[in-house]
């Protein structure tokens, strides 16, 4: 694989380095990824003329302004209303917990629910997830707030998330996507 380097504008106009890797794999189709460091690490094939790959770095310039605007649309109050909705929808209204929010300081975990003392029952889903697919954060808001029933990852845990969320297998393979192409396992809470 060849590699180059491009800056591209965020919505912000701010400079966005991309690591550009032609890949002898690739016919028709490019992917991308956010790299630990803000970069983006772009594939794409091979013998893609240079016409076109200025085509798909102005794509790609969209495809981030389209994520930073879902971002920032995404507040506590969304998410306190879409975990309301997920705990009707699959646990019929039975859990309950005090406050969910997003937060910023998780670098491995996507979400915590806490049990006992001052913050019992305050779920934290990682900023990091706002641009990612809703079936993924609604996978984690259900993981969270079933462990307000479940303190671990038990077995009874584990068979009753896959029963109430028909999306969990999925949703992981996604999570374990992610994590591969950043080069870090991403985990959903703590064991």
């Amino acid at each position: 694989m060849s590699e180059q380097r491009h800056t591209i504008k965020d919505a912000a106009g701010n400079p966005v380095s991309v690591q550009l890797k032609r890949d002898k794999r690739l016919k028709k189709s490019w992917h991308w990824a956010r790299q630990p460091d803000g970069s983006i690490l772009m594939r794409i094939p091979a013998r893609l003329p240079r016409p076109v790959l200025n085509g798909l770095l102005t794509q790609l310039a969209g495809m981030l302004e389209q994520q930073e605007s879902m971002a920032v649309r995404r507040t506590d109050a969304d998410l306190q209303a879409r975990a309301e909705q997920i705990n009707r929808k699959y646990f019929n209204g039975q859990l309950r917990w005090q406050a969910i929010r997003w937060v910023d300081n998780m670098q491995q975990r996507l979400g915590s629910c806490t049990r006992g003392g001052a913050t019992d029952g305050h779920i934290r889903i990682s900023s990091r997830m706002r641009t990612w697919p809703d079936w993924v954060v609604d996978y984690v808001i259900a993981h969270e707030l079933l462990h307000r029933r479940h303190p671990n990852h038990s077995p009874a845990f584990k068979e009753e998330l896959k029963r109430a969320y028909p999306l969990t297998e999925r949703a992981q393979g996604f999570i374990e996507g992610v994590g591969f192409a950043q080069g870090q396992p991403l985990e959903e809470d703590e064991e």
